[in-house]
């Protein structure tokens, strides 16, 4: 680089380095393991609706617990696209944002207001890889996160979204 003097070179390096760090991306190395990158296989999981919030406040809700089949495929590591195939039935799309999966679906006849009006739900899933003490663990086959699910504004008589919010588990199985 003419012109530049050797610190200059390393402030230059320093500085790229420290924005990287800073971004949150990590570096990719030739070395990586692509086939260590997304989610895949047969998982066990839990919505534990003891732990729920309905409209912000605690009130217990029913939990689920079920069977999930995923498939991803990434381009990098924290770029990845799939799908989820439930043992309830259901199929949606997974994909990750900065290390946070997520998967969303409609559920139909979410609940059902009090005059037996059933309302559609948005269910969001947001899940990330978890060491056995809750720390971030890229390389975990165990998953926390939360099951967030919303009904429409205005359903039941009332101007307020129905907001269902529990503490989510996942652990691999299998695959």
């Amino acid at each position: 680089m003419p012109g530049f003097t050797w610190s200059t070179k390393a402030a230059v390096g320093s500085l790229l380095a420290t924005a990287v760090a800073l971004s949150g991306a990590t570096p990719a190395h030739a070395d990586e393991d692509p086939s260590l990158w997304g989610i895949n296989g047969t998982f066990a999981t839990s919505s534990n609706g003891a732990f729920a919030k309905l409209n912000e406040r605690y009130e217990a809700q029913p939990g689920n617990r079920a069977t999930w089949t995923i498939t991803t495929r990434c381009v990098g590591p924290s770029d990845c696209t799939g799908t989820v195939k439930s043992s309830d039935g259901w199929t949606a799309p997974i994909y990750t944002t900065d290390g946070i999966y997520f998967v969303k679906r409609s559920v139909p006849n979410w609940r059902y207001c009090d005059d037996g009006t059933a309302i559609q739900g948005f269910q969001e899933y947001k899940i990330y890889p978890v060491a056995p003490d809750g720390r971030l663990a890229n390389l975990s086959d165990e998953y926390a996160g939360e099951d967030h699910t919303m009904g429409p504004s205005g359903s039941c008589g009332r101007n307020q979204w129905p907001v269902v919010r529990m503490p989510f588990y996942m652990k691999k199985v299998a695959g």
